[in-house]
């Protein structure tokens, strides 16, 4: 099984009701959405609604969050959640790098790819990812070789 079918087994009960978003995403909702960053926003929603610290803070530092967080002037904002730089967030990140917007499945190259080109390289997506993926990607083969140690042989 592979770690993007795994990690949608496993976030089934994370989906929300906006449509067919992770909770990871729920702060793109224009309900909650008063930031217009989607992980701050998102990562205050769960909390104000009891949402355990965990989860809270997965979302607040899903995909590279801290590096767009400081392209957008909201580092400090975003320290409300504290980081844990852990194996969860490594096997969301990769969950989330490797799915397109529509569901679709790429290797994380191809999702970068994907990204970079749907924004302008003076937008600040753009240059998180270009500062992140380094970085990002760290996570995501740390996350694949987790998978690969525990599966069955």
């Amino acid at each position: 099984m592979g770690l993007v079918q795994r990690a949608a087994e496993v976030a089934e009960s994370f989906v929300e009701p906006l449509g067919r978003r992770w909770l990871h995403d729920i702060g793109y909702a224009s309900e909650i959405g008063h930031t217009g960053f989607h992980p701050l926003d998102g990562a205050r929603y769960p909390r104000g609604q009891g949402w355990p610290e965990t989860i809270v803070n997965l979302v607040a530092h899903h995909s590279g969050a801290r590096f767009e967080a400081e392209e957008r002037g909201l580092a400090a904002e975003l320290a409300e959640f504290p980081f844990e730089d852990s194996p969860l967030l490594d096997a969301l990140v990769a969950a989330d790098l490797t799915t397109g917007p529509a569901g679709e499945r790429f290797d994380y190259d191809e999702r970068m790819d994907e990204i970079l080109s749907r924004y302008s390289p003076g937008d600040p997506v753009h240059r998180t990812w270009t500062r992140a993926r380094p970085v990002i990607a760290e996570a995501v083969e740390r996350a694949e070789r987790r998978l690969t140690e525990t599966e069955p042989r």
